[in-house]
């Protein structure tokens, strides 16, 4: 049953049918990997990205075998702090990589570090210190991508085995398109390790799960956090942050929150035990809850767009129209949102990514029902190719995510 070098792939089917992981006999990787990020390309493969002791590059189609990155041993220290590096798909191409506190812009296709980002302030930030990062969504002309990495653990407290160190409750958030990149400094309601960062429909990110105290690792971590708080990425410096209702349900070491079709958040997870344990402090927990956001409250309902009718394949760049039911008469525009399904695991979902299309403006038809006009995203760069669930966001409120696959 070891893993480390082990391919496993899913094949999506229809309501009805029967599909599950399949273990590829054929395919695996070159280096033995463990806490490796995965990042879909624009062509559709996948690049992986270090793990413990493989400071490497390789790709699944496989190609010629791993490519040296020494970019991960210049940034480990002595408590790693460079496993699940955050990595980013960037619209121009290159993939934006984070490990510790450092990042640079990474031309994967020649294996050649293009720049370095400024220092990121705070310590320490991939596993095991714990924080979380997003990309923003991409929107407009689709050029400017914004990164935020939150939360984290204080250097030595991952060594020291300490569980009540606070953790720290600083943000940093970069243009990383732009040609002289800075970082701009923000502070969370709370300090948190372990939180999960997820993209909403409307463009803002909910961070959920963790703790306020220690670092990852089994019996690590203390004091949860049990305070959501959701990121207004359009608001400005010092009005982004807001404090949701808590929950009640500890989520600790391996907690995990992922985007619904229905706009909700599926939470679950937490095991800070090396064996399963039922007992004491922070039990291993198997409940699973779902979190509703606030834009699904009972008062927006009758806002909640309905996507009646939508095509079940779109190629780039393609002009489709979307049509939506609403029970009061639309005012304004309403986006229609795509959103990846990411891989999350350890605080980080490896391939999340929002994507606003261009739209027009909503046009009543005569059934009620309410046109608008959308255009697919332009290239792979933006959105690789694949599955995605498209939200009509109407006012703020999104309807229930249609799945659709984007195709060259």
């Amino acid at each position: 049953m070891d893993g480390g070098r082990k391919i496993r792939k899913f094949s999506p089917c229809r309501s009805g049918q029967v599909c599950d992981w399949e273990e590829l006999k054929d395919a695996e990787l070159v280096t033995y990997r463990w806490y490796a990020t995965n990042q879909i390309l624009p062509d559709g493969s996948v690049v992986i990205i270090g793990g413990k002791g493989s400071n490497s590059v390789e790709f699944y189609p496989p190609r010629s075998g791993a490519l040296q990155f020494p970019f991960l041993a210049d940034v480990e220290d002595s408590q790693m702090d460079n496993l699940y590096p955050y990595v980013h798909l960037l619209p121009n191409g290159h993939l934006f990589v984070f490990a510790n506190n450092k990042a640079i812009l990474y031309d994967y296709k020649n294996n050649i570090i293009l720049s370095n980002y400024p220092p990121l302030d705070g310590g320490p930030r991939n596993y095991p210190s714990a924080g979380s990062s997003v990309m923003l969504p991409l929107a407009g002309d689709y050029t400017t991508a914004v990164i935020v990495i939150c939360g984290g653990a204080p250097f030595g407290a991952f060594l020291e085995r300490s569980t009540d160190t606070p953790a720290h409750g600083s943000c940093g958030r970069i243009v990383a398109t732009r040609s002289d990149p800075v970082w701009e400094m923000e502070d969370m309601p709370f300090g948190r390790i372990m939180g999960d960062m997820v993209m909403l429909p409307t463009g803002d990110a909910l961070i959920i799960n963790g703790a306020q105290a220690g670092t990852q690792g089994f019996e690590m971590g203390s004091d949860p956090c049990l305070y959501p708080v959701l990121y207004r990425s359009d608001q400005p410096n010092g009005l982004r942050f807001m404090t949701l209702k808590p929950g009640t349900v500890p989520r600790m070491y391996h907690s995990t929150a992922n985007l619904l079709p229905d706009a909700r958040i599926l939470v679950a997870g937490s095991n800070p035990h090396y064996l399963y344990n039922f007992s004491g402090n922070y039990p291993t927990e198997l409940r699973i809850e779902a979190f509703s956001p606030e834009y699904l409250s009972f008062d927006r309902a009758n806002i909640r767009p309905a996507i009646e009718v939508i095509p079940e394949t779109v190629r780039y760049r393609e002009a489709f129209d979307l049509y939506v039911s609403v029970s009061l008469p639309v005012v304004g525009l309403v986006e229609v949102n795509i959103a990846s399904a990411p891989f999350a695991t350890h605080s980080f979902s490896q391939g999340q990514r929002l994507v606003k299309l261009t739209v027009t403006p909503a046009i009543s038809s005569n059934n009620g029902w309410y046109k608008i006009g959308c255009t697919a995203p332009p290239d792979g760069k933006i959105a690789p190719p694949g599955y995605y669930m498209v939200f009509a966001v109407n006012q703020g409120v999104p309807s229930v995510a249609r799945w659709v696959q984007l195709n060259p």
